[in-house]
């Protein structure tokens, strides 16, 4: 995949992701409006569910440093994810405080996505999906 291919790729399963977090978070906030911290949780699992699905598909193309399971691979992926959802989180929550609107805590959400989505990349291509080293 080219320079060009393989950033507007990660850019739109970004917002793919992005799309199914958020999405996810108002099925939650309809049902429960003051289960926030319910949201936010639910929306990161759905959203890092299908980010690892298209990004081991096609940005990274199944490859795993390891050469573990899918199961192994996704425990790397989310853990690479722990920082950069704090990021998120963090985005998130702040606009919410400072705001108290539902626009507001999307549009952090958005932001604290964009920020962590690149900081992902860079520790997924390094630790998650760099190619195998020889023992």
């Amino acid at each position: 995949m080219t320079g060009l291919m393989l950033v507007l790729s990660y850019a739109g399963f970004a917002v793919l992701a992005t799309l199914a977090n958020l999405a996810s978070q108002r099925a939650v906030l309809a049902l429960l409006p003051g289960g926030l911290l319910l949201a936010l949780a639910v929306g990161t699992l759905v959203g890092l569910v299908v980010k690892f699905w298209l990004d081991r598909t096609w940005i990274f193309a199944g490859k795993a440093s390891t050469g573990s399971s899918t199961t192994g691979t996704f425990g790397l992926y989310a853990a690479t994810g722990v920082v950069t959802t704090l990021i998120f989180w963090g985005f998130e929550t702040a606009a919410w405080l400072i705001w108290q609107t539902h626009l507001a805590r999307e549009i952090g959400a958005v932001s604290g996505l964009a920020i962590g989505y690149l900081v992902k990349y860079r520790l997924d291509r390094r630790y998650v999906f760099a190619p195998a080293r020889p023992a």
